[in-house]
């Protein structure tokens, strides 16, 4: 790794990635604009730069983006920190139909497919994407336990679990990281106590779309800015009288950045980095450029007041509507 760049320690384990990581599901899925070729090089620029910690998971494309990391990484696996994720299962005919499966017997199948897509005899972190309710976790949690003891995996972790769940899961076996969505308009590890769960724990957080899914950035000002196939059509947050309060939030953002001197994107992820050693943001990004500027966050220092301003104006909850359309939601915080 670029010793120029920031590190940060993964859970008591001693596992140490970039203060930053990266996101790659956008080069595969959900959002719009993709280009394999531009991917690839932004995925070369962030490991020439430092970057180690890449995030994918088996349900992106599905199966896509797996195969896209795995081509990016294939004679250069020892610079890379590989995250990647099971449990959501979509469905074979309609892709946008989904569930959640924490079965050990699906566990194993699952490693087993990530492993061959990736072209990699082992996976650095891998979480379980959504808790299956109708498995118990100490179930699925030991199913993972014996993919480290077979030399599969190195880390577990889990995504968008409740405290009660990642506590039962740590008595099972070590947790690494808890990933869940983590931003100025999404505060909910605060407000629900996973944060507070995890730092009992010695679990680190992996924030995920730490840039409000792109609308702290300022570039959206309307629902006409998403393309037909941009999954942010389906969510509550960007659509009609939740989209327009939202946009004060992110126009309060713009404004700040612009006193201190920096862009939004990179005020709105240099809060993130403020809130804790034990929090990496993994802000994705399918471009170059982006990835520049989301890097020049990580020099950016706000002051105490700086600080304060922001928690004044992006309280927990403050954001209009839910993350995720209801049935999504049924399966956070499990």
């Amino acid at each position: 790794m670029n010793d120029k760049l920031a590190t940060r320690r993964l859970g008591r384990n001693g596992a140490v990635v970039s203060a930053l990581g990266l996101g790659c599901m956008g080069m595969s899925d959900f959002y719009a604009g993709r280009d394999e070729a531009e991917a690839l090089a932004t995925i070369d620029l962030a490991l020439a730069r430092g970057i180690n910690l890449l995030d994918t998971a088996d349900m992106y494309g599905p199966h896509t983006n797996e195969e896209l990391v795995g081509r990016a990484i294939a004679g250069r696996r020892t610079q890379v920190f590989l995250a990647t994720k099971f449990g959501i299962v979509r469905d074979a005919q309609d892709p946008a139909k989904r569930s959640v499966d924490g079965r050990p017997e699906y566990v194993r199948a699952a490693c087993e497919a990530s492993l061959q897509r990736l072209g990699v005899s082992h996976i650095d972190l891998y979480y379980q994407h959504r808790v299956d309710r109708s498995v118990p976790i100490e179930d699925t949690v030991g199913a993972m336990a014996d993919l480290v003891k077979a030399g599969k995996v190195r880390y577990l972790g889990l995504s968008e679990a409740s405290a009660q769940t990642l506590e039962r899961a740590c008595a099972v076996h070590p947790i690494s990281a808890l990933q869940s969505e983590y931003s100025l308009w999404t505060r909910d590890p605060e407000s629900n106590s996973t944060l507070a769960a995890c730092r009992r724990l010695g679990v680190s957080l992996v924030a995920y779309s730490p840039l409000g899914r792109g609308f702290l950035t300022g570039a959206l000002r309307s629902a006409a800015d998403f393309a037909e196939d941009d999954y942010r059509r389906q969510s509550p947050r960007f659509q009609g009288e939740n989209f327009a309060r939202n946009l004060k939030l992110a126009e309060a953002v713009q404004s700040l950045a612009q006193q201190h001197g920096c862009t939004p994107a990179q005020l709105a992820l240099a809060w993130v980095l403020a809130q804790g050693q034990d929090i990496v943001p993994i802000p994705g990004t399918k471009r170059r450029r982006y990835l520049e500027e989301n890097l020049g966050a990580l020099s950016v220092q706000l002051s105490a007041q700086e600080l304060a301003q922001l928690d004044a104006v992006f309280p927990p909850d403050v954001a209009a509507g839910s993350r995720y359309p209801q049935a999504a939601m049924a399966s956070i915080n499990a």
